[in-house]
């Protein structure tokens, strides 16, 4: 079950972020393009970065905290017994799970109050509602990621070698 939704979560908010990370590329790559040799930037570029950035940043944080990629402090591990150190690790996903919902619900008011007042970009004038609503939904996936790892042991991150070690380990 565990592979089924990390695999669902690569294929949806991994794809995403990848995307949003692409698009911002070629946007900078035309832009700059645009500015040194046609003396004109693409219209309304950074809205469209800022936006992307948006998706990029609050797209990841599910996969992050599914793979256990954020910073942690373990510099009390080494003196903790296993069973002190599950129930730290459970601990520690409730009050992330916490700390995150309460972050959607906020972002959800405020993605409301955008609505009601039609705040829109200033050049493009795109609405800024789906935006902070996409930020609430995945405030609230990340938090319901960190919930089902108080009641469900996270899986252990692969430790990744630098690209130079995996070379030497495959070199002959």
């Amino acid at each position: 079950m565990l592979n089924t939704l990390e695999r669902m979560l690569r294929w949806s908010t991994g794809l995403m972020a990848a995307m949003a990370l692409f698009g911002i590329m070629w946007l900078t790559l035309v832009d700059v393009t645009g500015r040194r040799f046609f003396n004109q930037s693409v219209p309304g570029g950074l809205e469209i970065t800022e936006i992307l950035m948006v998706i990029v940043i609050f797209g990841a944080l599910p996969m992050v905290s599914w793979r256990s990629e954020h910073v942690v402090f373990d510099s009390l591990d080494a003196f903790l017994p296993d069973w002190m150190r599950s129930i730290q690790a459970r601990l520690i996903h409730l009050i992330c799970a916490c700390a995150f919902a309460f972050l959607a619900y906020l972002m959800s008011t405020r993605a409301q109050r955008f609505a009601e007042y039609g705040d829109i970009t200033v050049y493009l004038q795109v609405s800024l509602s789906p935006v902070a609503w996409l930020m609430a939904g995945l405030l609230m996936l990340t938090a319901l990621v960190h919930l089902l790892f108080v009641f469900v042991e996270a899986p252990t991150p692969s430790p990744q070698l630098p690209t130079s070690a995996k070379l030497e380990e495959t070199a002959p």
